[in-house]
Formats: C-alpha cells, sequence, structure tokens
C-alpha cells in the first residue's frame, strides 16, 4: 500500500484551479502537518504537557470558577488575533496551584505552532536558573549565553511557574535579563505564576501576621512593573484539580 500523499503525492505542493481557469500552486497540508510537528517538537513541551490544547481544556467541569472560561475565551481571542492585535504583547496567567495555567499556555502555543506556523519554546522557570548556574562550572560546556540565545530569541517564550526560585539579588538580575530583552524585541512571553500580581511589601504588619507572598516579592517591583507593559494579566481561580479531576489513581 502506498504511504504516498494522496493530495500532492509528496511533492509539497498542490495546484489549485479557479474557476476562470487560472492556476497556482500552493503547500500541501502534509508539508504544514510536518513543519507543525517539528515545531512542536523544537518548542521543548515536557511530555506531561504534551497532550493540553485547547480543545482538551475544559473550563466549564463541575463547579468551576467563571474565571477559567473568562480565560478560556481570551486564550482563544489571543490565538485569533495573533500577532497583529497582540503586537508583541503576552499573558500572564496567574492563579493557585492546579488550577490549569500552564495547560492552557501550552494549549495557545500548540494552536498558534498547528494554525500559525509560531517557533515556540516553553522554558520551566526553575530549571532555567539551575542552567545558568551550572554554566559557571568550568567543567560544564553550555555558557551562559548559549543558554539565554534560545530564550532571548523564540517568537512565542512560556516561562512556566516564575517566581517559584528563592529570590536573590541574582535571581532578579536574570529575570531582569530575560524580561527586558524580550521586552525590547517586542517578542511574545507566556508567563504563568503561582503568586498573586501584587506589590511587595514594604513592611511587615505591626502584629507580625505572616503575609502570603506576591509576585512583586519573587521577582521585584521594577520587574512587576515591566510586566504590565509585556503581557496582559489573566487571573484564573478554583480549586486545585490535582486533588480531585487529575487526582493519581490505578485503573
Amino acid at each position: 500500500m502506498s504511504n504516498l500523499c494522496p493530495i500532492c503525492e509528496d511533492s509539497g505542493l498542490r495546484l489549485i484551479v479557479q474557476p476562470d481557469g487560472e492556476r497556482y500552486a500552493q503547500p500541501c497540508e502534509c508539508r504544514m502537518q510536518v513543519r507543525a510537528s517539528r515545531l512542536l517538537k523544537r518548542a521543548a513541551i515536557p511530555r506531561r504537557y504534551e497532550h493540553c490544547t485547547l480543545d482538551t481544556f475544559e473550563p466549564g467541569y463541575g463547579q468551576a470558577d467563571q474565571s477559567l472560561a473568562a480565560a478560556y475565551l481570551m486564550a482563544r481571542q489571543f490565538v485569533s488575533g495573533y500577532p497583529v492585535t497582540t503586537e508583541g504583547r503576552g499573558l500572564l496567567l496567574t492563579g493557585s496551584v492546579g488550577v490549569g495555567k500552564t495547560h492552557l499556555a501550552v494549549g495557545i502555543v500548540q494552536a498558534l505552532i498547528v494554525e500559525k506556523g509560531v517557533h515556540a519554546l516553553f522554558c520551566d522557570y526553575r530549571d532555567l536558573l539551575k542552567r545558568i548556574q551550572e554554566s559557571y562550572n568550568p567543567q560544564v560546556a553550555s555558557t551562559e549565553l548559549q543558554i539565554l540565545t534560545p530564550i532571548f530569541e523564540a517568537e512565542v517564550l512560556i516561562l512556566d511557574e516564575l517566581g517559584a526560585q528563592k529570590p536573590t539579588d541574582w535571581v532578579w538580575d536574570t529575570v531582569a535579563l530575560i524580561l527586558n530583552t524580550r521586552y525590547n524585541d517586542k517578542r511574545t512571553t507566556l508567563i504563568t505564576t503561582n503568586y498573586p500580581n501584587a506589590p511587595a511589601a514594604l513592611a511587615r504588619s505591626a502584629d507580625k501576621v505572616i503575609r502570603e507572598e506576591t509576585l512583586g516579592d519573587r521577582i521585584g517591583e521594577r520587574m512587576r512593573s515591566r510586566l504590565a507593559e509585556m503581557c496582559v494579566e489573566v487571573e484564573m481561580r478554583g480549586n486545585d484539580l490535582r486533588q480531585s479531576v487529575k487526582k493519581a489513581r490505578f485503573g
């Protein structure tokens, strides 16, 4: 049995004949599928999230918060309008653990790759910082610039779990380098974070009550302000799906 494409016979081009008899060639669907497959592989999406598409995101499960449906609608509109209406701006997906932020971000990237041939990259924030730190070891072949160049140049970058690393001056400087470079180049960044998008606390309250940390605490106020220009915030509220719908079980 032949494995040739039934449309173009593996030429990569399909012939289009207009009603007036004019003929022209355009890329065949098979070529587009091969290209999308190659771009998805280059995006380095972790295996755990490979199944995450916009079609598999379920904003209306059970008693789901309405914010999930609003986030899903925003994601669809973002893909539809990219890159004309987005103009280099991305999304800042905020919310507690397990509400589907990473799923939605990966779903957006998968749609952009398949529908628009976008070059994208998935980057775990903690893993990135660890790889940069390891590059300072003279026995490691990779340099800091080699690690950061793909982060700087990705047309669309997912920066997952921003703020998860304990904040230090070095962490803040590294975050500033990444965000400022992408901001100046007008490259689209999709960011997920478990921390509320609120200012850092200037001082503890008088009664010593421990306050929930914010994104300002974790990345600094200067970079939180930069994100206000780079990304549209999408707040996602709800229960942890990993404790209910996605809870591990056998069978």
